[in-house]
């Protein structure tokens, strides 16, 4: 991404970090995260237009808490400073940073006292997302002070001759007011950036890279169903055509309809070349009598495997296929410690357990992004829209929403109860409010009910539906009673064999948005 202006992002062990590089790339300029311990020299090979130091748990004047060498603030390079990285360039600058009588969590208000250019046309009375305990009291020379809270007498300050800039709170969160407006004054403001990074950069690009990369060789690709593996796939068929191959392996533990939109809406959308592989009773077969979770999925992942393999080989000896596309995303490249170029992948999201004499060169067209961006190129590219703001659903699919031994009958007892919930969310206008879905079937528990003036004996299921930004943590979603009602009534009724509809209110932590 050499032709576009860079921005990194220096992560000091916040939990906002990739937050931090997401809302830049809204900003249309490119981030990328990178480790506090890179060598200052290290960062300015990259020639970045910016540098932007995150926040972080520790005090910048504890033992051992992470430094800013003071070279990166003689190189030129502009910088800006939130929260942690906001006391660590005061404190390095020769600044005053010390403990403060008043910690400031959650919304503080903030008054502006001179706008600056940082804080430009932004309100005089700022309610900010603040998580500190210590404070700058006084900042280096050469810089002017622009607002203060009430445990933080410095809570914002810029220095436009060094084009160096910082604030107190996360402007990054989305319960800071004006806070995207505030990394935008830095960036283009006080840093210079252009704003050039866009979905049609990326295509044009990608498509150029992948030509390059492939010449006139043949590629594989293995279709989950899920937005990623689409996205990927639509880029490399719209780089190389028919040269691409898509497997998708049918487990028989996908969604209602999920395998048909694969099948049908994909192919229509792009063109591709499809294997269908149905391979339902085989996964139902070696998952009989199975009800340990980690069992399960270890199952799966193998019965996908043996699959795909011998799809793979079927297609290797007609046309000899040298590449393997892969969905992977940027934060899966920065959770498993590659976020500095290294190509180390959390093992999930690799088709692993390919045999020594099958082995591809791959191909991650999606590396670089986060998902909401990929989801903007899935449209630019012509997905169904069905696809594109698809839920997130687990590589084990429903075989890990069935609390017991996974069967056919309740496979269909537990699509048809998820197929209502996501048909009322729909219909109510909620499904991008929400970032999943679960329904999770209750197998091995019979509750009693009265239906039809009978006593039944039925299963309860669980509802589970969580707000989120990147399934690092959730929050359990408060969706309205009358959605919830016509949710419920829906499936006691039409449904035979539930009779008992539960809300899991739980966030993540303590809970996972799976249940199993």
């Amino acid at each position: 991404m050499t032709d576009h202006d860079l921005v990194l992002v220096v992560d000091f062990g916040a939990q906002y970090a990739q937050l931090i590089a997401r809302r830049v790339r809204e900003a249309k300029v490119y981030s990328e995260i990178v480790p506090h311990s890179m060598a200052v020299e290290e960062m300015l090979e990259r020639k970045p237009k910016a540098i932007i130091l995150s926040g972080g748990p520790q005090s910048v004047y504890a033992e051992g808490a992470p430094r800013v060498d003071s070279s990166l603030f003689d190189a030129g390079v502009p910088a800006f400073g939130i929260c942690y990285g906001f006391q660590a360039m005061a404190q390095t600058l020769g600044g005053d940073v010390r403990k403060t009588g008043l910690r400031e969590f959650g919304r503080t208000p903030v008054t502006v006292s001179e706008s600056g250019t940082l804080l430009s046309g932004i309100p005089e009375d700022l309610n900010v997302w603040m998580s500190h305990g210590d404070a700058v009291h006084a900042p280096p020379a050469g810089f002017a002070v622009l607002a203060a809270s009430g445990g933080a007498p410095v809570a914002a300050f810029e220095d436009l001759d060094r084009k160096l800039a910082g604030v107190q709170w996360h402007p990054e969160v989305l319960h800071s007011q004006a806070g995207q407006a505030v990394l935008e004054h830095f960036l283009y403001d006080i840093a210079g950036c252009t704003g050039d990074w866009t979905t049609s950069n990326v295509v044009d690009e990608q498509v150029e890279l992948i030509r390059q990369q492939v010449g006139d060789k043949q590629v594989l690709c293995a279709l989950s169903g899920g937005v990623d593996s689409a996205v990927a796939a639509a880029l490399v068929s719209k780089a190389i055509g028919d040269q691409l191959t898509c497997v998708y392996v049918d487990h028989g533990l996908q969604r209602a309809g999920e395998s048909d939109q694969i099948e049908k809406d994909f192919v229509a959308a792009t063109g591709t070349r499809l294997e269908m592989v149905d391979a339902e009773d085989q996964f139902l077969t070696a998952l009989a009598g199975v009800t340990d979770p980690e069992q399960k999925r270890k199952i799966i992942g193998r019965e996908f495997i043996r699959t795909f393999e011998a799809t793979a080989r079927k297609l290797d000896a007609e046309r000899h296929i040298e590449f393997l596309v892969q969905g992977t995303l940027y934060p899966d490249v920065v959770e498993s410690g590659g976020g500095t170029g290294a190509a180390n992948i959390k093992s999930h999201h690799n088709v692993g357990g390919l045999p020594d004499d099958l082995q591809f060169s791959l191909i991650e067209p999606l590396r670089t992004l986060f998902k909401d961006e990929v989801r903007e190129l899935g449209v630019a590219l012509g997905l169904p829209e069905a696809m594109v703001y698809r839920h997130p659903f687990p590589g084990p699919g429903l075989g890990i929403r069935i609390v017991g031994e996974v069967t056919k009958n309740r496979l269909e007892i537990l699509r048809a109860a998820d197929l209502i919930a996501r048909t009322e969310l729909t219909a109510a206008g909620l499904d991008r409010d929400i970032w999943q879905f679960p329904v999770v079937l209750l197998a091995d528990v019979r509750s009693v009910g009265v239906q039809g003036d009978g006593r039944t004996y039925g299963h309860p299921v669980v509802l589970r539906p969580v707000t989120s930004e990147d399934a690092m943590t959730a929050d359990w979603a408060r969706l309205p009673y009358d959605v919830l009602e016509k949710i419920s009534t829906r499936i006691t009724n039409e449904v035979d064999e539930i009779n008992r509809v539960t809300l899991d209110i739980t966030s993540k932590p303590p809970g996972t948005i799976e249940w199993e």
